[in-house]
């Protein structure tokens, strides 16, 4: 953590709780990454009983999110963090919910394949879709192996993927509304793909959103509503010292 300012303490057991927070972190990042697996493969495959497990297992993200708030609100009331400790806290608080809602957005596909499971349309354009899919996985892998390298270049790689997954859902949802307007029986089915395409994107949005927390985290710089070319002159600049 000293590459970021956050050194060593006099106390030991503040230097424990901080790495048991990032550790917890990226455990429930973990956690997020399989729910989105899986509820893609209930998507593409048509995998009903895979679609239940994502479904049930929310709880366990949800659970998560709430001990991990209610960690960091302890450490905020007892240790009073200042600079790079402060902004770790402050990091964590803010990633744990973009992880929750990916998890919600990840049970939202598993909904959706359930819906459509029985119908010939949960296979309209799967490659596509799959596709899409791993885009957004791996963006969202490399947004928390940011994180946990406390890496900003790596965060702004990242952001920049968003990009292009933005325009990849773009194009599949106009393929999606041309197979609707050839063949109107197939909306309700179709309607299904387009909400979980959706989830998709938005999941590629809350990884974007870790990447900003990074460069905060590590540079001491808020580059929330900035352009692409200001976050990489922050990613660059010097870490703040403290």
């Amino acid at each position: 953590m000293e590459k970021m300012g956050i050194g060593q303490h006099i106390s030991q057991q503040f230097n424990a709780e901080l790495e048991d927070i990032r550790n917890r972190v990226l455990t429930m990042g973990g956690l997020v990454e399989q729910q989105l697996a899986d509820a893609m493969l209930s998507l593409v495959d048509g995998d009903e009983r895979t679609a239940e497990i994502v479904i049930k297992n929310d709880y366990k993200v949800n659970a998560m999110e709430v001990a991990l708030d209610e960690e960091c609100n302890r450490v905020l009331a007892r240790r009073q963090p200042a600079a790079g400790d402060l902004r770790l806290v402050m990091a964590v608080i803010k990633t744990i919910t973009d992880l929750e809602r990916i998890g919600d957005e990840a049970e939202r596909i598993a909904r959706m394949a359930r819906q459509v499971v029985d119908g010939e349309e949960v296979r309209v354009h799967p490659g596509q879709i799959q596709h899409l899919g791993d885009q957004v996985r791996q963006m969202m892998h490399n947004a928390l192996d940011a994180f946990a390298r406390m890496d900003p270049e790596l965060a702004v790689q990242v952001w920049r993927e968003d990009l292009t997954v933005d325009k990849e859902y773009e194009a599949i949802m106009r393929q999606l509304i041309t197979f609707m307007m050839e063949d109107p029986r197939s909306i309700p089915r179709v309607l299904e793909i387009m909400w979980s395409a959706r989830s998709l994107e938005r999941i590629g949005d809350r990884a974007r959103n870790i990447c900003e927390y990074v460069i905060y985290l590590v540079k001491g710089k808020d580059v929330r509503h900035t352009s692409l070319e200001h976050m990489e002159a922050q990613a660059r600049a010097e870490h703040p010292k403290g």
